[in-house]
């Protein structure tokens, strides 16, 4: 298992470490037998229970909310975090429709907005990059819109490599290909084959390759990869973003036009931009963000941390 050159199978997972993993997983492979609204009412259950267990994470919600929302009072400010929590507990039922769900029922949860920009892109023979973020409806918005079109997603490995080997699989075979986060060859690989390149870059992986910007209205470390990306390859940038809709209903699927004049010659506008986007995306819908996330951990030299 620790040979480099052995493929890794899930009989190296056998061990008592990784059983409680197996039965999570089982249930979840079960449960997507339940009807759509059973599992999104199900997950919001328990994302209800993980916001009064799961300290740590609270805090760090509260605090991204507080930072990003001013204008909310105290109590508008907790009822937001709470509905986060929701939202993410309906994600981990997601995540198991996105691996196991079948086609056509899929599909039928599926509206698609602006998919002509996505196809209008492709003609231009350089790959497309397809700009997201990371809400929490991620991972079934990818496998609905892998449905209309094939593309290959950019990835950050999972802690557990239970988990990372049953995701793993699954990327591998319901898009093109699956790419760690630092493989840029693999990215410029994938865009000189005219494919389409699914990619985020709104989560805070430090001071390499990233620069100080505003993300809604707090300076935060962004990576500058879009930019570098869109510069080295010729590849037009096209935004998208997944949205749940309400009372089970399905998903939307947006795709914005073309973005005109991108890269620029300045990284910081480029950054900028890139933000700004996503952010109108966000206040749409804010509670279905990725707000467990320490978006804030990396700050200007000299400034105290948020957490």
């Amino acid at each position: 298992m620790n040979n480099p050159n052995t493929e890794t199978t899930l009989s190296d997972f056998i061990t008592p470490r990784y059983w409680p993993t197996w039965i999570g997983i089982g249930i979840l492979r079960l449960c997507i037998c339940l009807p759509f609204r059973w599992q999104q009412t199900l997950g919001a259950i328990i994302g209800q229970l993980g916001y009064y267990l799961a300290k740590s994470r609270r805090k760090i919600t509260a605090t991204n909310i507080r930072l990003c929302f001013p204008e909310l009072s105290p109590a508008e400010q907790k009822d937001l975090t709470i509905k986060t929590f929701r939202s993410t507990g309906k994600a981990i039922f997601e995540t198991g429709l996105s691996w196991w769900g079948n086609e056509r029922k899929l599909d039928n949860l599926c509206q698609i907005e602006g998919l002509e920009n996505l196809q209008q892109a492709l003609k231009q023979k350089k790959g497309v990059i397809l700009l997201s973020a990371h809400f929490t409806s991620l991972e079934i918005g990818g496998r609905l819109l892998s449905l209309h079109q094939p593309f290959q997603v950019v990835y950050k490995k999972a802690h557990n490599p239970l988990f990372e080997l049953f995701m793993q699989r699954a990327r591998e075979k319901h898009y093109q290909r699956a790419i760690q986060t630092y493989d840029l060859r693999g990215m410029l690989k994938g865009l000189k084959e005219n494919k389409v390149s699914w990619y985020a870059s709104d989560q805070d992986f430090g001071t390499k390759q990233s620069i100080f910007v505003p993300f809604m209205g707090v300076t935060a470390a962004t990576l500058t990869t879009p930019a570098r990306l869109a510069k080295m390859s010729g590849a037009p940038v096209v935004p998208y973003f997944p949205r749940r809709l309400e009372n089970g209903k399905g998903y939307q699927l947006t795709i914005l036009p073309i973005l005109e004049g991108f890269p620029c010659d300045d990284e910081y506008k480029d950054a900028e931009r890139i933000n700004q986007i996503i952010e109108a995306a966000i206040r749409k819908s804010p509670e279905q963000y990725l707000w467990v996330h320490k978006r804030f951990k990396t700050r200007p030299e000299g400034e105290a941390g948020v957490y």
